[in-house]
């Protein structure tokens, strides 16, 4: 799964769907996104109460919506899932599915951006729960990359339909994930100025917080795309390994 946007409270409070006029944001490949908009013109992910769900009136969190269409392109992939069989998947109807999405593709790009601003949210969280409990720097900030980067990739490796979920993504949703790696580096850069401030690292005169940011996500995201593929619990070590020899170097000056 890919990811990137920086979190804006998406999850919190119930809310009711609205009335869908155009194409949203996705949330599985590796890296790289923004938000669009699968809702409305607005970013789907400010606080909302959304009328619709079950048949019944049953209230349903973004939160929930997310998860389950997660699940129905995991299970299904992109290509073979119509909305009659996203519909059932979800548990709603397919006339309510249309009044939250245009289409599929909408669907898609709704979970792309929504699961990517819930991945941020998680990793800069981890981050700072890291710091709490007295890690070094390069724990901390691979801590960051693992959950914003590594969980989506380990719940996308259970999918049989990883690698077309992952194309699907690139090629749908390439503005979201551009637009979420901005976001995500932002902040990543804000977190970075922290660590700096309580003297658990220092920047040297010829970078910055922001370009340190850069080279850790560019780093985290050439790591899920590794050939060959680095086995998901693999991963934090791998992101581990990156984070130090960007931070301490790898080799010694032979002048």
């Amino acid at each position: 799964m890919p990811a990137e946007p920086s979190a804006a409270g998406a999850i919190a409070g119930r809310l009711r769907f609205p009335r869908l006029s155009r194409p949203a944001g996705l949330l599985f490949p590796g890296e790289a996104g923004q938000e669009h908009d699968a809702v409305s013109s607005k970013r789907l992910r400010s606080p909302r109460r959304w009328s619709g769900g079950h048949s019944d009136g049953q209230m349903v969190t973004r939160a929930e919506l997310v998860s389950r269409l997660e699940r129905a392109f995991l299970d299904h992939g992109y290509e073979q899932l119509t909305m009659t069989g996203l519909a059932t998947a979800i548990d709603v109807t397919r006339r309510t599915l249309y009044n939250y999405f245009s289409g599929k593709e909408d669907a898609f790009r709704f979970l792309i951006e929504n699961a990517n601003a819930q991945a941020v949210e998680a990793g800069m969280a981890a981050g700072r729960a890291a710091l709490a409990e007295g890690n070094d720097a390069v724990e901390i900030l691979a801590t960051v990359l693992d959950t914003r980067y590594g969980n989506n990739r380990r719940r996308l490796a259970t999918s049989p339909h990883a690698v077309e979920i992952n194309d699907q993504a690139f090629r749908r949703c390439r503005d979201l994930m551009v637009a979420s790696a901005v976001d995500f580096q932002s902040e990543l850069a804000g977190f970075i100025a922290e660590l700096e401030a309580a003297n658990l690292l220092r920047v040297r005169a010829s970078c910055s917080p922001e370009k340190l940011a850069q080279l850790l996500a560019d780093g985290a995201r050439g790591t899920n795309q590794s050939l060959p593929p680095i086995a998901p619990d693999m991963l934090h070590q791998r992101y581990r390994s990156m984070v130090h020899a960007l931070l301490h170097g790898t080799v010694d000056s032979t002048a």
